[in-house]
């Protein structure tokens, strides 16, 4: 039999004997879902030149955000993601490590984005920018994924920020009063205690989930955070996400929005979530490694422009959701370089939060605790959460204070003389009395009420 004569017979046996409407339809079923089994085809890619942490490769078709795996001589599989392209090129970022990778290698497009698990079994645990567990317990027990990347919260349906929340801190819950659902910012420099403030409020809020975003930082930290600050307490409310500065900007970025994603989950259950990220400094500082590394020219301070396009991106994802779901209020640290309060990520920060925490080297350097300067802070929303008596009494604090602070030289070289103006004479008498009441403790919590009470009783 020659090969044309087989080919028909062939032919002849995929064609039903039977004729009719119902056969034809039984026959196209099964012939369709015969192609829908076919395993598709991948087309590899070559790796073709490495520059720093920047990868690029040829022949594979795949869009920004998808990850690909790339092999290395030991035969192992690295994980990288598309994040740009030029023409014929694409340029990938490893998620991990790079070594082992060279010239030729072969680039395995998977055709699909981060994702992480979600679900109560993250309670408890502490996990790497992957969503993966790095605590030791063993494998993460969730049944379901959510995509790191997601569509942005309609305006029109968050629910507007109508009640305080307790934070535990004297200075900021009557000065300074946060609501629930809202965003804040800590901008500080190094070494003025924004970590032993963060500290005190994972402590003392009042909130059914923590999430926390160790981002950039100090490796060292992460067990001292979970250990001294959380405690076999606060650690069974909370999920802890740590991607130290070791680890490549690829990863420190997906940290971030891995940390934004469990809040969402879990704000999506109808909890009220307290969302701590140290730092934002760091998530914009690896977006700029990225986005240099694939060409993007620098603009402010060598900050590409998709530095500030990403920002708000990330921090618009917190806050109150929808009706009938929960709330995220923020807290974003922002490390303010040189003590600059002008740095672009701290001007960015402070733009599109919903207020901002001041905390000065001068304050620190003399002992006051948490060092927050209660000049430049501000909360947008507290005049929609608080009463009118209790925004008098800060009003009047306000002023007391900053007569004290423009004339404060003139009272420490001895030139004013008392009883030349009524105003300033009670910012002398009354500043111990402030000094002493902003200052607290680490340890000492202080609730709402009382925070409130105290500001009134001196006032008056």
């Amino acid at each position: 039999m020659s090969e044309h004569t087989r080919l028909n017979e062939d032919h002849k046996n995929l064609i039903p004997q039977l004729s009719g409407d119902e056969q034809m339809s039984e026959f196209l079923e099964k012939m369709t879902d015969k192609v829908k089994s076919q395993t598709s085809i991948v087309v590899e890619g070559r790796l073709t030149r490495m520059v720093g942490m920047t990868l690029e490769a040829v022949g594979c078709s795949v869009n920004v955000g998808e990850r690909c795996q790339v092999e290395t001589t030991s035969g192992k599989m690295e994980e990288a993601e598309v994040v740009g392209f030029a023409r014929d090129k694409i340029y990938l970022m490893p998620i991990g490590s790079i070594q082992g990778m060279g010239p030729g290698a072969r680039v395995i497009p998977t055709h699909r984005t981060a994702e992480i698990h979600v679900g109560n079994g993250l309670l408890g645990r502490v996990l790497d920018g992957q969503g993966k567990p790095i605590d030791g317990k063993g494998e993460i027990n969730c049944q379901f994924t959510r995509p790191l990347a997601v569509k942005p919260v309609n305006p029109l349906q968050r629910k507007p920020i109508e009640e305080p929340l307790d934070v535990g801190v004297r200075s900021i819950n009557s000065v300074l009063t946060v609501g629930r659902g809202q965003r804040m910012g800590l901008l500080a420099g190094s070494g003025v205690g924004k970590s032993v403030l963060l500290g005190m409020m994972t402590r003392f809020t009042e909130a059914d989930v923590i999430v926390v975003g160790l981002i950039g930082e100090r490796g060292r930290e992460v067990k001292e955070f979970i250990d001294q600050i959380l405690g076999h307490a606060g650690i069974g409310r909370s999920v802890v996400v740590a991607v130290p500065a070791d680890n490549s900007p690829l990863m420190r970025i997906q940290g971030a929005m891995t940390a934004t994603t469990i809040a969402e989950y879990f704000r999506d259950e109808g909890k009220n979530v307290l969302l701590l990220m140290d730092s934002l400094t760091r998530f914009c500082q690896a977006q700029r490694e990225v986005a240099l590394a694939i060409g993007e020219p620098p603009a402010t301070k060598g900050y590409p422009p998709s530095v500030f396009a990403m920002l708000p991106q990330l921090v618009e994802r917190a806050g109150n959701g929808a009706e009938g779901s929960g709330s995220i209020t923020a807290f974003y640290t922002v490390l303010a370089e040189g003590d600059d309060q002008q740095d672009p990520i701290v001007d960015a920060a402070r733009a599109i939060l919903d207020g901002h925490l001041v905390l000065t080297r001068e304050l620190a350097d003399s002992g006051h605790y948490p060092a927050i300067d209660i000049e430049g802070s501000v909360s947008r929303v507290m005049t929609q959460i608080t009463r009118p008596e209790h925004q008098q009494a800060i009003n009047r604090l306000k002023r007391l204070y900053s007569t004290y602070q423009q004339n404060k030289d003139l009272i420490a070289v001895g030139a004013y003389q008392k009883g030349s103006d009524s105003q300033i004479d009670l910012a002398i008498d009354t500043m111990p009395k402030i000094r002493h009441f902003l200052c607290q403790g680490m340890h000492e919590k202080v609730n709402m009420q009382a925070s409130i009470d105290n500001l009134q009783q001196m006032m008056e």
